[in-house]
This record gives structure tokens, C-alpha cells and sequence, in this order.
């Protein structure tokens, strides 16, 4: 028994072998006995680490000193670091969605594009709505836009709605301040202006082969009728979720949305571009940093989509404690997944990850990628996918002192493994189904080829420019 413990807890196959374990009873956990992934991922984390015979006070502290235990430092250390990012993005997406701002900025982009270039109307507005709202309220908010295009058009709801999921995929995926990317960049440490950065440099011609190159093609070839329960709906609430007032200009609404990204960025690259020690650059660093880009720009979305457009603050109060419900479980889950991380790295097998790794000559950037493509294939949440192999790889990563546009391009790189596929496993899956009247064999040669197109295009344009950098 001491020896089979030894070869356990030491040797570099028994730490990969308690690795692979681990995992795999995670997803059973989750997809078997539909256990919530973060009570899973504390579950795992905390066998792992007794398997791995690590102290019970390093994993849970002691009454006296819980706050220096693994369990405490990987919800703490992560969760300071994206609560308010999460939080605030969310409830700046929601004003933007409950003022009308989406059918706005779709309303304007399908006048200037005309009939026949709708689909692309679509998918540019997807891409750039798609930066403040979660993917699922992107369809509820824009699917009648897509329902009346679509009978306007004559052609299949296809070449409509698969261009505008595509954008939502990829900024939900790939951009900040999405759960994912936020959460897979706080646990492997890279600023979020690189990540906005190569999110876009990556996200943008996946979205293009995906969302405008197969989804023109397959629109052509699959006929789905735009359903008419959906398009009647659609008429009777023409005017959208929005207040009873006029709606918000299309400038006001993309100023919005650009401000805390422009801000962000200024603060990355302030440091690089401005004299070191001066003002101004310690002016775009503060205004540069995430949570008070998104603070500033909530308080100003808040005052010009709601106060100033006859919204109260009881109605302000009840929009944002609607929209923050669901991010409860969101930062639990990055919450669990980190303490799961910081188990593989208190444990040694983020060493033996990185030292099989080295000998099979395989690069860090595939390995990442692979895992979060089998994590998102077998349990079917892209954030569970991000957040369990960024903890998965960051230990191996600290070793290789990476520059931060390569850490960005990593977190691309596994954000891209969280969306191939998309199966009858995955929420998204059922959602653009019955949203658009897809049979379900019909989603899967769309919507799943879709996902799948973006995930190995956003992965290879990251692995490409790793290489370069």
C-alpha cells in the first residue's frame, strides 16, 4: 500500500493517472448524475487533493486560519479578480437590451445594407450586440428582426439567423466581459486588453468563414420556412422590450458599447505607448482598468438609456436585480473551478502535465485546445470547458513564462475548444432549434458545423500567431 501511495503521489504517471481520474469522474458527476458543476468541481477538488495526500489544513485551513486554504485562496484569488467585471458587463447589457438598443442598432445596419444584403446585416449586428449580452438574450432580442427579414427576403430563416448566432457565439466566446474569457484570463493571468485584442484578431475571421461563407452556403442548400407562430408574435411586439419613449439613437447605443473597450484597451497599452510615470499615463491606467471602465460606463448607460428616457429607479433597481440572478451560478462555477486548479498545482500534476507534455513535444497551445474540445464535447458548457482546462493548464503554463499576447492567444485558444461542436448536450443547442423552427437533425448539420467551424478557425489563427510572436 505505502508503495502504490508513493508511486501516487511522486512519480509523474501516477500523478497524470489521478489526473485522469479526477476528470473522468467529474464528468460523470456532471453528465450522468446531473450533479451542478460547481458542487462537482468542489468535490473533485477536494478527493484530488486528498488522494494526493496533500494536509487536510493546506486544503481547508484551520479554524483559525481558513482564509490560507486551498479552498478559500482558489474562490477568493479568482472571484476578486472577475466578480465585478461579470457583474457589471451583465447589467450593462441588460439596459442596452431593455431600451431598445439592439433593434436599433440591427434596424440601422439592415437599412444600410438593404434587402439583399440582410444575412450580413445580421451577422455584423450579432457581432457587435453580442459584446454586452449573453448569447441566449442576443436571440431573444433580435430573433423577430431575423423572423420578419427573413419572410421580407423569401428565403430560408438560415441564411438569417445562422450569420447572427455566429457573432453572438464568437463575442461570447472570445471577448470580455463574457464569463469565459474573463474567467479563463483572470486564472492564467493576462490582461484583458490583450484578450479584447487577439479575441477580435482571432473572432473576427472565424465569424466570417463561419457566419458569412458556410452560412450563405448551407442557407442555400437547407430550406427552413420562418415559423409563423414566431413571425406573428414578432409583429404584435414590433416595438421590443424597450421603454414607451422613442427609441435611443444608433450613435448614443454604439458609443455605449465601444467606451469600456476603448478604455480598457488605453489602459493595457497606455503603459507601452505613454511615458512611463507621467499623468496621462496613470489617468489611462485607472480608467483603463476593467471594473472602472464598466462602473463608468453602467452609471453613464443607466442615466442616458434610463433616467433621461423616463425609466425610475425602482424600474433600474428591478432591471439590474433580474439581470444579476444568473450570474450567481457563473461566478460559482469559475469560483469552483479555480479551487480545482489550485489542487493540480498544490498537488504537482500541473508539473507532470507540463514535463508529458515537453517529452511528447506536443505545444501548450494544442493541448489546451484538445481539452477544452473533450470537456466542452462531453458535458456541453463552454464555461465549464474554459474554466476546467484554463485550471488545467495554468499550473503548466506559470513554467513557461509566456509574454501576455501569448497568454491571450491561450485563452483564445481554449475559448475556441469551448464552442466546437455544440450538441443535444448543450443549452444553446435546443435554443436556436426552437427558436427558428429547426428540426433537430437540421440544427446539427447548421448550428453544430457552425460551431464547429468557428472553434478551427479561432484556433487556427491563434496557433498561427503564437508561432510568430
Amino acid at each position: 500500500m505505502t508503495g502504490f501511495l508513493d508511486w501516487l503521489h511522486h512519480s509523474t504517471s501516477g500523478l497524470l493517472t489521478l489526473a485522469a481520474v479526477s476528470i473522468a469522474i467529474l464528468l460523470l458527476l456532471i453528465i450522468r448524475f446531473r450533479m451542478e458543476p460547481f458542487i462537482a468541481l468542489i468535490v473533485i477538488g477536494l478527493l484530488t487533493a486528498l488522494a494526493a495526500g496533500l494536509p487536510v489544513g493546506t486544503i481547508v485551513g484551520s479554524a483559525q486560519q481558513a482564509s490560507d486554504s486551498l479552498l478559500e485562496d482558489g474562490f477568493g484569488g479568482v472571484l476578486g479578480h472577475i466578480a465585478a467585471i461579470i457583474g457589471l458587463g451583465t447589467l450593462l447589457g441588460a439596459i442596452l437590451e431593455r431600451s431598445g438598443g439592439a433593434q436599433v442598432l440591427t434596424a440601422a445596419l439592415l437599412r444600410a445594407f438593404g434587402e439583399k444584403r440582410a444575412p450580413l446585416a445580421m451577422g455584423i449586428a450579432g457581432l457587435i450586440f453580442g459584446i454586452p449580452v449573453f448569447f441566449d438574450i442576443g436571440i431573444f432580442v433580435l430573433a423577430p428582426l431575423v423572423y420578419v427579414a427573413a419572410k421580407q427576403g423569401g428565403r430560408s430563416i438560415l441564411l438569417y439567423c445562422l450569420p447572427l448566432i455566429a457573432g453572438l457565439s464568437v463575442t461570447h466566446a472570445f471577448l470580455p466581459p463574457h464569463p469565459g474569457p474573463v474567467a479563463a484570463a483572470g486564472l492564467l493571468g493576462v490582461d484583458l486588453g490583450w484578450v479584447i485584442l487577439m479575441g477580435a484578431v482571432c473572432g473576427i475571421p472565424a465569424w466570417f468563414v463561419g457566419g458569412v461563407l458556410f452560412s450563405s452556403w448551407i442557407g442555400k442548400r437547407i430550406h427552413v420556412p420562418v415559423p409563423e407562430e414566431m413571425l406573428a408574435a414578432a409583429r404584435m411586439d414590433g416595438e421590443g422590450p424597450g421603454t414607451t419613449t422613442r427609441p435611443p439613437s444608433l450613435g448614443l447605443v454604439s458609443s455605449i458599447i465601444a467606451i469600456p473597450l476603448v478604455l480598457i484597451l488605453a489602459g493595457t497599452f497606455g503603459s507601452i505607448w505613454l511615458p512611463e510615470g507621467s499623468t496621462l499615463t496613470g489617468i489611462a491606467a485607472f480608467l483603463g482598468t476593467p471594473a472602472v471602465a464598466l462602473t463608468g460606463t453602467v452609471l453613464l448607460a443607466f442615466w442616458l438609456l434610463g433616467t433621461r428616457r423616463g425609466m425610475t429607479a425602482k424600474r433600474l433597481s428591478e432591471l439590474s436585480a433580474t439581470a444579476l440572478r444568473p450570474v450567481a451560478m457563473i461566478l460559482l462555477v469559475v469560483g469552483a473551478g479555480a479551487f480545482f486548479g489550485s489542487v493540480l498545482a498544490a498537488t504537482g500534476i500541473g508539473k507532470a502535465v507540463a514535463g508529458s507534455l515537453e517529452s511528447a513535444g506536443l505545444p501548450v497551445i494544442l493541448a489546451a485546445y484538445v481539452i477544452s474540445c473533450g470537456m466542452r464535447i462531453a458535458q456541453g458548457s463552454a464555461t465549464v470547458a474554459i474554466v476546467t482546462t484554463s485550471g488545467i493548464i495554468a499550473p503548466t503554463v506559470a513554467q513557461l513564462g509566456y509574454s501576455q499576447p501569448q497568454l491571450a492567444l491561450l485563452v483564445i485558444a481554449i475559448a475556441s475548444g469551448s464552442i466546437v461542436a455544440s450538441h443535444v448536450n448543450d443549452g444553446g443547442f435546443w435554443i436556436v432549434s426552437r427558436y427558428f423552427g429547426i428540426s433537430v437533425s437540421d440544427t446539427l448539420k447548421t448550428w453544430t458545423v457552425l460551431e464547429t467551424i468557428l472553434s478551427v478557425v479561432g484556433f487556427a489563427v491563434s496557433a498561427a500567431l503564437m508561432t510568430i510572436l
